[in-house]
């Protein structure tokens, strides 16, 4: 049966700003959007005393659309709001697992947009571990949830090529979009009665990369890893929530320091110990790595401090004998 967009009840589930964008398009596409649901509010503040919305939420409200906020997805009080809002479609984009109960509640199904190109990098973090990784490609998938996570039908992909000059920030807001224009494909090809979709290819375990959630453990620089690879690193935390090391002053004390932005220096230093500082104290920061190669620190911001390119904090801080902590 062919419908059009107005006739498909849609509920929509999604958090951060990369879901806010989505449902703006699918609002502006004309698409009929009955329903969100969202996280709860944050607090925020040095005392946690404002609750700020999510993203989603605040679109939402703009608009007029129901919000509905659970704490847990399987009380009966919340699937009794669900079920109230009659959707016949269900699009889940950056939000939590969703129980077999949510997920297979309306008719037409319920599809996730992930931004991989799936089977690789299922979890919570995939745009940052794709840049981790040094991949030279990346995408996003739309396919219907089943029981474990990001292993559904795949109904549709696109994908993006990760330049040198990339970040996991520039990707993010390229999937972003991309991915926005993907759901609206895919979106249609089900109100339209034309949808698809196949099986995941089977991979061995061994060649399938994940994409667990990031903490700030993860974060933390391995200087004896080579000069590429903690690059990538940087890139692929950046700009949130950022790479981090330790940096040991000549006196002893030490303070944590988050890079944003570096480069592939050239430098070659093989004797040098991994985490050793080579700068002229004006321009540059090198910083020799586990092949006797080292990365250039462009943008850092040190405990306490603004975010700022490496000459301006230079200006006011004197690293000799200095060295970042393995």
């Amino acid at each position: 049966m062919i419908m059009d967009r107005k006739s498909v009840r849609i509920v929509f589930m999604g958090t951060p700003e990369f879901a806010g964008f989505s449902l703006r398009r699918l609002v502006e596409e004309g698409f009929n959007v009955v329903g969100v649901v969202t996280v709860a509010d944050k607090p925020i503040g040095r005392h946690g005393s404002v609750l700020q919305p999510s993203p989603v939420k605040q679109y939402a409200e703009s608009c007029g659309i129901p919000v509905l906020q659970p704490d847990r997805l399987k009380d009966e009080a919340f699937l009794s709001e669900l079920r109230a809002l009659e959707a016949d479609l269900q699009i889940v984009v950056a939000f939590r697992m969703l129980p077999e109960v949510v997920w297979s509640m309306p008719r037409l199904g319920t599809f996730n947009l992930h931004a991989s190109l799936l089977p690789q990098y299922r979890g919570a973090a995939p745009i940052n571990w794709a840049v981790i990784n040094g991949d030279s490609e990346t995408g996003a998938t739309t396919f219907f949830l089943k029981h474990e996570i990001d292993t559904g039908d795949i109904i549709d992909q696109i994908r993006i090529p990760i330049l040198d000059d990339d970040d996991a920030g520039t990707v993010h807001d390229k999937l972003m979009t991309s991915g926005a224009d993907l759901l609206i494909r895919t979106a249609d090809s089900i109100v339209n009665g034309s949808v698809s979709s196949r099986p995941q290819p089977p991979m061995p375990q061994e060649e399938l990369r994940p994409a667990p959630k990031i903490f700030k453990d993860t974060c933390r620089i391995d200087w004896s890893a080579c000069s590429r690879s903690v690059w990538n690193f940087i890139r692929g935390l950046s700009p949130y929530p950022a790479a981090w090391s330790v940096l040991r002053y000549e006196d002893g004390h030490e303070a944590d320091m988050k890079i944003y932005r570096a480069v592939l220096s050239g430098r070659r230093a093989v004797e040098a110990v991994p985490g050793t500082i080579v700068s002229d104290g004006r321009t540059y920061i090198d910083v020799v790595t586990g092949d006797g190669q080292a990365v250039r620190l462009l943008e850092i911001q040190l405990a306490g401090k603004k975010r700022m390119p490496v000459a301006a904090f230079l200006c006011g801080s004197n690293l000799s004998g200095c060295q970042f902590v393995m």
